[in-house]
């Protein structure tokens, strides 16, 4: 199910997102792009991804091992080309190289790796929380407009309340969710606090918000290669860039959903649809190549790498 629900969504909305718009159109778009601008915006995407890569060093070293930049990249790369084919696999093969490669234990490998998407998280949260804060004018006046303002203080009241009451909830009950959940943010907590605890904490902490800095700037410049998205407000590319982050987790490698989301939130500013999801495929296909032109090339070249290196079975 985990593997056949997601290519299935992907396939349904790469039919939807194609019969909004003709392929024809969506060419002519693609043609008269301004390919210095998504070059641009691949570069920076390579950037984040050397920049993960690197980051990685700082978490296995204080664990005693200290694994060769080369094979963390490829590894790195390895595991968004796989994420593609069955979601969350590359998380697993990224620690199984450093196992073969690296003599890294599997579970400490995939530890750190499950301790990055934390960090990951919380920077993610954070840009929705500026986000929220740089836009709150817009957002509440967007809300008013289309719902009822003594509904929304309802909403937000009832909320608030539910989330009171589910805390307690999970606090006191030994049920099998209450347990999970417990052990759940348990982890997320002791993962954020672990990043303190490493003697290259402020190395780590840089390249994190070096590695999500590019993300966003990657999504900026790249809406500067259609005329049609090149002057729109920076609060849709923030918005249009969260969208879009959480839409790969729905698909694999977000194909059909990640177009299709910043749709969705380049609606909410009044932007054409044609344009915006012809932007949506531009800044896919683009960041989605990159993929599979490094991750390829590094699936084939660990062997050679490692050549001296007797792999284990």
């Amino acid at each position: 199910m985990k593997i056949t629900l997601p290519l299935l969504l992907g396939v349904f909305l790469v039919w939807y997102s194609l019969s909004q718009i003709s392929i024809d159109e969506l060419l002519e778009y693609v043609k008269k792009a301004d390919y210095s601008w998504i070059v641009l915006g691949m570069f920076l995407g390579l950037l984040s991804h050397l920049s993960r890569a690197y980051r990685w060093q700082f978490q296995l070293e204080p664990m005693g091992y200290k694994i060769r930049l080369g094979n963390s990249i490829m590894a790195v790369f390895a595991t968004y080309l796989i994420n593609y084919t069955i979601p969350r696999a590359g998380e697993v093969a990224r620690a199984s190289i450093l196992t073969n490669y690296e003599d890294v234990p599997f579970e400490k490998g995939f530890g750190t790796i499950v301790a990055e998407r934390i960090a990951d998280m919380i920077v993610m949260l954070g840009i929705i929380a500026v986000t929220l804060f740089l836009q709150f004018d817009f957002i509440y006046g967007f809300l008013v407009e289309k719902f009822d303002p003594i509904k929304i203080a309802v909403g937000l009241v009832g909320l608030i309340i539910l989330f009171l009451f589910f805390t307690r909830f999970i606090k006191r009950s030994n049920s099998k969710i209450a347990l999970k959940i417990r052990a759940f943010v348990n982890g997320l907590i002791e993962g954020a606090l672990s990043i303190f605890k490493m003697k290259k904490k402020w190395a780590f902490i840089f390249h994190t918000l070096f590695i999500w800095g590019m993300y966003v700037l990657m999504f900026y410049v790249t809406s500067f290669s259609l005329e049609a998205t090149s002057d729109i407000p920076f609060a849709a590319i923030l918005i249009g860039f969260i969208a879009a982050s959480f839409s790969i987790a729905a698909t694999n490698g977000g194909i059909g959903s990640y177009p299709e989301a910043i749709v969705l939130a380049f609606l909410l500013f009044n932007i054409p649809e044609d344009p915006s999801r012809a932007f949506g495929w531009i800044m896919w296909a683009s960041q989605t190549l990159l993929i599979i032109i490094f991750g390829g090339l590094s699936l084939i070249y660990l062997p050679i790498f490692n050549r001296s290196k007797k792999v284990k079975s």
